[in-house]
């Protein structure tokens, strides 16, 4: 071998695409320039001059620049006002041991030191998977590369590849880098892991236009993808993240870790809380010091109390069981949440931007038209079953009459036999068209047997393929474009008879393909004759053909698709079609499934407008065509700048971008690729539209249960704010004796106020996230994103509540207190009657959304047991932990006025309050 030669200098400049030194991008630059560009030839580099380049430019590796650690990723999930107040209570439950006559209090410090870490551990196993996408697309990565170096062929660690680096790529190879081709025999590339197409791309050598999409490139090949087929090589002009696929990890990296709505619904609650409760100690140990000289002890004691008052403890494990919960339901229909946050998020939405492919679609390319005998025969799709050659269980109607049925058994057959698909059983492996052609040829039970003899293959320069069939006689078979074939015929088979093919004919069939093509069909011509000698050269046996006739096909609508629109529509929701493929098959399809084709845009047109001329587009465009990863990510970005909450479907590398920054990201389980799945929030297992309307409805009806026990949990954490905050100084005004200069005079332990919070409360709570989901969920307007969970209805039924609970409780407990002169007595019946309005209110609430207790069984359930064990705790020796005494039964009768009177109360504050917003409403 030749040494290699003089290396000229790499200008570095030239390298990135996105560069503006660069006229022309890699895929229309002639092979000569990328040469000079990158300083190399067909021999290629030096090992010298690739170590330089390592050493400049870097490994050729995937990497985030900015990668959190895992401790990083734990320490965050305590960074929250509601956790910094437990922390406080925690370490004053302890602290209280440090002053004189004070006891550290470990049970209350160990119960909210565990709610601090069930908290932080769930929060970080959620945040570790979302770091995943990164990692998944280093995963993908090819382990070694054969480059040419010194001259001669090497294979190295896919690492050490560099710009200006030839490679040789064979069936089997992950390809290293993204490179330009140089020669290509037969290559093809499976470029499904970048753009989520799993039909094989044929490569070839030249240029292609400046606009044309990614996966149209036939001169490039790419990162991460594998040679499927052939043989070739190829000039390396990118590596590491300058690749496609490193572009992707890039904006992964740079991706916003944007919050639900509700994430920061519940963030600015727990500031609001923490704010409130801080505010209140302040005034509390203020008053206490100026006006009743207190007991330092008694202070810290009370401000413990209202801190873990004020926390609802149980709305994590609530929030989580309650997404969970809505997850598995989703799970049965087949959409698998990634993220639990985005459950309640599906309730907001009111734009899904969504591609073609299996999604709306089949992803079953079908033969739905037919041309032979100078008449066209359309096929619904159904069982099929042979007659005469049809296709006869299909419901067949021929435009014409009936003698295109002798012309459609040769065509199907022809279909059949010029066809390279595996066929097992019911299985076939192959390219979609080929199948299309196999399937309706076994559905009308086609005869298709024979030995075949030669292939002439298909190439995108002859745009046809021919095969010679030994079937009783030698017969060569022919597929292809409709004009090739045409252009290889003189004769035409029409009623079972051989006739001159005539140039009005002809002109006829070029309508009819026209026709095809313009309802978004694909079409191809077949023909077929007799031939003597098999090794006669190509031209030769393609010529003088008899044209049998056309089959048009197309990945035909799901039928539930057009419902699942219509659903959604009727929910205020909008859909809008994101599709690579052309302009006329997505205006077709787009037709079909009940949106408006009017206006469509393609790609290009879409890249010429400014963000502000799109922000106006993508409002009134249903229909997009030819738009590639970067276009999705535009128009997502234009949406959401209009206040949009959007779902957004994808299934290649090259979509995770957009599936990160969507307010749902929504990958396909069947057909997509590791790195999108890593990146969504929802994965479609049966990669269906209509499943996206089902999680929906489901998102829609988890906010309503969300809702109510965010307002079961929260009022009941204000009213007992409320009661140990007035309780406190009620307290030391009208029994200055029992509440001045003591560290036991509390209205509520805070063990009493965990237990209400953790257990009397949770239980229920977590039963209202099964309550059964309301009818017409779907025949209202989606809910507007800056509506929260506690909108002003919610907020001031939560302050009535709060007030009546504190009004009415604080009543018993100074009636307890002034009959009976015990402050334990006092307490319990305190904490009792807590108990058991929330355990009855829980209804109230349900009663609002005309819900019964028949319709959940599990709140029953729930109730019952938090009343056994509450029970429990006032007649057993766990009294005796929890300091409290067992009540008679006339003390139960105290109980049981004050919750007659704190029920009428609601019931006419209730009544007001909703006669109120009603009356706003109507106005």
């Amino acid at each position: 071998m030749c040494g290699a030669p003089q290396q000229r200098p790499f200008d570095s400049m030239t390298r990135s695409n996105s560069d503006t030194t660069r006229s022309e991008p890699w895929h229309v630059t002639p092979t000569e320039d990328i040469f000079s560009a990158l300083a190399t030839d067909e021999t290629g580099i030096s090992s010298d001059e690739a170590d330089r380049r390592v050493s400049e430019y870097g490994t050729n590796d995937i990497h985030d620049a900015e990668r959190t650690s895992v401790l990083d990723l734990l320490v965050s999930q305590f960074r929250d006002p509601l956790i910094y107040l437990l922390v406080v209570a925690a370490l004053l439950s302890l602290g209280v041991g440090f002053i004189p006559g004070g006891h550290p209090n470990y049970t209350e410090a160990a119960f909210i030191a565990l709610i601090i870490g069930a908290n932080g551990l769930f929060g970080f196993v959620q945040d570790y998977q979302a770091t995943r996408s990164i990692e998944a697309l280093r995963e993908l990565a090819s382990p070694d590369a054969t480059v040419v170096r010194d001259g001669q062929n090497l294979v190295i660690d896919a690492e050490q590849v560099v710009p200006g680096d030839i490679i040789r790529l064979e069936q089997g190879d992950a390809v290293p880098a993204d490179a330009r081709v140089l020669d290509a025999d037969e290559l093809r590339t499976n470029e499904s892991p970048l753009t989520g197409e799993s039909t094989p791309v044929e490569k070839t050598t030249g240029t292609v236009d400046d606009d044309t999409p990614l996966a149209e490139r036939h001169n490039m090949v790419y990162k991460n993808t594998t040679v499927v087929k052939g043989r070739g090589s190829a000039v390396v002009v990118e590596t590491g993240m300058e690749t496609e696929v490193g572009g992707i990890a890039t904006q992964l990296g740079e991706a916003d870790d944007h919050q639900t709505p509700f994430q920061a619904e519940v963030e600015q609650l727990g500031k609001q809380i923490g704010g409130l409760v801080v505010a209140l100690i302040v005034l509390v140990i203020a008053v206490q010091f100026l006006f009743t000289a207190t007991d330092p002890v008694a202070i810290l004691l009370v401000g413990i109390t209202l801190a873990v008052a004020g926390v609802p403890e149980g709305l994590p494990a609530v929030v989580t069981f309650t997404l969970a919960l809505g997850a598995r339901e989703m799970v049965d229909r087949n959409a698998l949440v990634r993220r639990l946050p985005v459950v309640e998020s599906l309730g907001s939405v009111d734009v899904i931007v969504t591609d073609k492919t299996g999604t709306l679609t089949e992803n079953r390319m079908t033969v739905t038209r037919l041309y032979a005998s100078g008449s066209v025969v359309n096929l619904s799709d159904s069982t099929v079953q042979s007659r005469d050659g049809l296709p006869a269980g299909r419901q067949i109607a021929a435009d014409g009459n009936e003698r295109s049925r002798p012309g459609v058994a040769p065509l199907l057959r022809c279909g059949a036999l010029c066809n390279n698909v595996d066929r097992t059983d019911d299985e076939y492996r192959g390219e979609p068209t080929e199948i299309a052609l196999q399937r309706l040829a076994d559905e009308a039970a086609i005869e298709s047997t024979g030995e075949r003899i030669r292939e002439i293959q298909f190439s995108s320069e002859r745009k046809r393929m021919t095969v010679l069939v030994d079937d009783g006689e030698l017969t060569a078979y022919l597929k292809g474009a409709p004009e090739v074939v045409l252009d290889r015929c003189d004769s035409i088979l029409e009623d079972g008879e051989v006739h001159e093919l005539t140039d009005d004919k002809r002109q006829e069939i070029l309508d009819q393909t026209t026709s095809f093509a313009e309802d978004a069909l694909r079409v191809l011509g077949f023909a077929s004759k007799t031939i003597d000698d098999p090794s006669a050269a190509p031209d030769q046996i393609e010529d003088e053909m008899v044209f049998l006739g056309l089959q048009g096909m197309i990945d035909p609508p799901r039928e539930e698709v057009e419902e699942a629109i219509a659903d959604c529509h009727s929910a205020g929701i909008r859909t809008v079609l994101a599709t690579g493929d052309n302009l006329t098959t997505a205006e077709a399809v787009g037709e079909q499934i009940g949106l408006d084709p009017d206006g469509a845009l393609t790609g290009s047109e879409v890249a010429e407008q400014s963000d502000d001329q799109l922000t106006r587009t993508v409002e009134d465009v249903d229909v997009f065509a030819r738009v590639t990863p970067d276009h999705k990510v535009r128009l997502l970005n234009a949406l959401q700048d209009n206040g949009h909450t959007v779902v957004m479907t994808g299934d290649g590398v090259n979509d995770a971008p957009a599936l990160t920054q969507a307010d749902v990201g929504v990958a396909m389980g069947q057909r997509g690729t590791d790195v999108a799945r890593q990146a969504s929030d929802m994965v479609l297992q049966d990669d269906n539209f209509a499943t996206i309307r089902d999680a929906i409805r489901e998102g829609r009806g988890i906010f309503e249960n969300v809702r109510k026990f965010v307002n079961y949990l929260v009022s009941t954490n204000t009213g007992e704010v409320l009661v140990v905050f007035l309780g406190v100084l009620l307290g030391s005004l009208l029994f200055p004796a029992q509440f001045s200069g003591t560290s036991e005079a509390l209205i509520l332990t805070p063990i009493l106020i965990l237990w209400i919070n953790l257990v009397a409360d949770t239980l229920p709570a977590l039963a209202l996230g099964a309550d059964p989901h309301a009818d017409g969920l779907m025949d209202r307007p989606p809910r507007p994103t800056d509506e929260g969970v506690i909108n002003t209805r919610v907020l001031v039924s939560i302050l009535t509540i709060a007030v009546l609970l504190a009004v009415t409780g604080l009543s018993i407990f100074f009636y307890a207190l002034n009959r009976t002169g015990s402050l334990l007595r006092a307490q319990s019946l305190l904490f009792t009657f807590i108990v058991v309005v929330e355990l009855i209110r829980i209804q109230v609430i349900r009663s609002r959304y005309d819900q019964t207790l028949r319709s959940n069984l599990w709140l029953v359930g729930a109730i019952g047991v938090s009343l056994l064990v509450h029970l429990a705790v006032l007649y057993t020796p766990l009294h005796d932990f929890f300091q409290v005494v067992p009540l008679s039964p006339v003390e139960w009768g105290w109980i049981a006025v004050g919750f007659v009177v704190f029920l009428l109360l609601n019931v006419v504050l209730s009544a007001l309050n909703s006669r109120i917003f009603e009356s706003r409403t109507s106005e």
